[in-house]
């Protein structure tokens, strides 16, 4: 099993889906991956080489900011937001959604399960 930025990636699965496993990882970026190492794109995880995976954890140290790197900056990103008390940081805060989206109806993701308000029935 070929361990990538700290990740057991699956070795049945083809290089280009088994790199999405890696967080900040997409199909866009794994594809991109392949291409400059020169994979082709039916080649497995189980049929590389340690060179080559070596070749890949290389690359991505080199090129791309994932795992704990971005978590921890997504995360500062959101406490900066949090502590200047911007609208957005407000509703980071309150456990509502960001992007403008409705709370009357929906928003149950981020709100969480629907409480009961007592003394509603008649």
């Amino acid at each position: 099993m070929a361990r990538i930025a700290g990740v057991n990636i699956p070795t049945n699965k083809r290089v280009e889906i088994a790199l999405t496993y890696i967080h900040g990882i997409g199909r866009t970026k794994a594809t991109e991956i392949c291409e400059k190492l020169g994979f082709p794109a039916e080649r497995r995880v189980q049929d590389l080489t340690d060179a080559e995976v070596i070749q890949i954890r290389e690359l991505i140290d080199s090129d791309f900011v994932v795992e704990g790197d971005l978590r921890r900056e997504v995360a500062m990103n959101i406490k900066r937001l949090m502590d200047l008390a911007t609208y957005r940081g407000l509703r980071h805060r309150r456990g509502l959604p960001v992007r403008g989206q409705r709370t009357h109806t929906n928003a149950r993701t981020r709100k969480g399960k629907a409480k009961p308000i007592a003394g509603k029935k008649k």
